[in-house]
């Protein structure tokens, strides 16, 4: 491992948690834990992108990442986050061939990838089936995601959408305040900042949410959930 012994310790603990990790050998284990590497994004850096070099699988120690679509016209489509201690193998296109689609990944706050890089990671899915499994029962997992991402987009209305996302950002920081723009939230919704913006006056109209600068209080968070 390429570190001081604390941050051997840290890379070794998260490793241990990876499902495939009791089925390695202890040769496997060995050499995943010397090629394993932390890797430090700051706030709205590109982790990944489909012109970059292959990082490899991914595994979020610190903060949360964005995974989205970007279109030609240049919109952004989010297909989901990752936080502490979910894994990632979108990154890892070269090395899984039946990746065909151009994925981005960025860092939505300052943000530790213990990272295993490309190459290591091909010799640890090709040598050990365990490993591969976890591969494409994970890809599985994220298409899920996705397609509920694509559902969302499809069926349900922009009043659903904002509510379903303060609900989820409160019961995820267990914080009325929350902390982030209109331009982020059209982000994570998938919609235009203005949309957002017109949304936000009408729930506060109804007393649900009270709007400052780079801050949303929520008033009412039942009445967000029924919506």
């Amino acid at each position: 491992m390429k570190d001081t012994g604390y941050r051997e310790s840290q890379a070794a603990d998260m490793l241990s948690g990876l499902p495939f990790w009791e089925h390695l050998e202890h040769a496997q284990k060995k050499y995943a834990e010397d090629h394993a590497v932390f890797r430090h994004y700051g706030k709205g850096s590109m982790i990944y992108s489909s012109g970059s070099l292959c990082l490899g699988m991914a595994c979020v120690q610190k903060g949360s990442v964005r995974v989205y679509l970007l279109s030609e016209e240049g919109r952004e489509i989010t297909l989901f986050r990752l936080e502490k201690g979910d894994p990632c193998v979108l990154s890892a296109a070269c090395v899984i061939s039946q990746i065909t689609f151009d994925t981005y990944m960025e860092a939505e706050q300052d943000c530790d990838l213990l990272v295993i890089p490309a190459a290591a990671f091909r010799q640890l899915t090709e040598e050990n089936i365990h490993v591969k499994c976890f591969v494409y029962e994970l890809m599985t997992e994220r298409f899920s995601s996705v397609m509920w991402t694509m559902q969302q987009i499809l069926f349900a209305g922009l009043d659903r959408r904002l509510a379903g996302f303060l609900v989820q950002e409160y019961d995820r920081t267990k914080d009325p305040g929350i902390r982030i723009t209109q331009e982020q939230i059209a982000r994570q919704i998938n919609s235009a900042r203005e949309a957002v913006a017109r949304m936000l006056r009408r729930f506060m109209t109804e007393h649900l949410v009270e709007v400052s600068r780079g801050v949303i209080t929520l008033l009412d968070i039942d009445g967000l959930r029924q919506i």
